[in-house]
C-alpha cells in the first residue's frame, strides 16, 4: 500500500481514544457540583474537541469560577481515567501500518499535555507517535488552524503534504484552515450532517479503513 501523505495527524478523544462516555460523565459531575442541575449532554459534546477553560466558560457563572470547575472536571476525569478510557478497536493496528510505510504520524488534541500523556502512556503509545501538540502548546486552540501548522513544523511536513483524521467539526475546520486535507470519521460523537457541512475532503466509516488513506479519494 502507498500513500499520498508523507504526514497523518489524529485527533485523539472521539478519533483514536474511546473517552466520549467518560468525558459526559464528567461534565455531567461539573454541571451538578457547579450549577446544582444536569444539562442536555448535547451542550457539551458541541465544544468537545477545543480546549477545556474555553467549554467550561460556556457555562460559568462568572470567569472566576473557570478554575473551580476545571478543577472538579478533571479530578473526577483522573480518578476513572485508567478504568474507562480504551482506544477504538483497530485503530492503533491501522496508524501502525501507516507508520511502517515511513509516514510521519502525529496527535493535534485539545486536551492538556498531562491528559494526553496519561492516555498515552496508559496504552504504551508515549513513544509511538512521531509528534503531539497538546492544548498547552500552542495560543490558539481548534478549530484554528495553528495546533495543526505547529504539529508539520515540528516534522518538517508541508500541509499539502498532509491530511488530519477527526471525529469534531473543529477538527475539519482547523484541517481546512491549515491547507491540508481533512478527514472525517463517522464513529465519533457529531453526526454526520455536521460534519458534512464543514466540506471535510475525505471519510472514515470505521477504525479499520484507517488504511484506507492510502486510496486516492476513500
Amino acid at each position: 500500500m502507498s500513500s499520498p501523505y508523507d504526514a497523518v495527524l489524529f485527533d485523539l478523544d472521539g478519533t483514536l481514544s474511546d473517552s466520549i462516555g467518560l468525558i459526559l460523565e464528567s461534565y455531567r459531575h461539573t454541571m451538578k457540583i457547579h450549577l446544582g442541575k444536569a444539562l442536555p449532554d448535547e451542550l457539551w459534546l458541541n465544544g468537545v474537541g477545543t480546549p477545556l477553560d474555553n467549554q467550561l466558560a460556556e457555562f460559568a457563572q462568572n470567569p472566576k469560577e473557570i478554575p473551580a470547575m476545571r478543577k472538579t472536571y478533571s479530578d473526577y476525569y483522573i480518578e476513572r481515567h485508567d478504568a474507562d478510557i480504551g482506544m477504538f478497536p483497530g485503530a492503533i493496528e491501522a496508524v501502525a501500518q501507516l507508520k511502517q510505510l515511513g509516514i510521519k504520524i502525529g496527535i493535534v488534541t485539545s486536551k492538556s499535555r498531562v491528559g494526553v500523556e496519561r492516555t498515552l502512556r496508559l496504552h504504551q503509545l508515549l513513544e509511538f507517535f512521531d509528534v503531539v501538540v497538546s492544548a498547552d502548546d500552542t495560543k490558539n486552540g481548534k478549530p484554528h488552524p495553528e495546533p495543526v501548522l505547529f504539529a508539520l513544523s515540528q516534522i518538517g511536513i508541508t500541509p499539502t503534504r498532509a491530511c488530519f483524521v477527526g471525529d469534531s467539526t473543529h477538527d475539519i475546520e482547523a484541517g481546512n484552515a491549515a491547507g491540508v486535507d481533512s478527514v472525517a470519521v463517522e464513529w465519533g460523537p457529531y453526526p454526520r450532517k455536521a460534519l458534512e457541512e464543514c466540506q471535510p475532503k475525505k471519510w472514515l466509516k470505521a477504525p479499520e479503513d484507517i488504511l484506507r488513506l492510502g486510496d486516492p479519494s476513500p
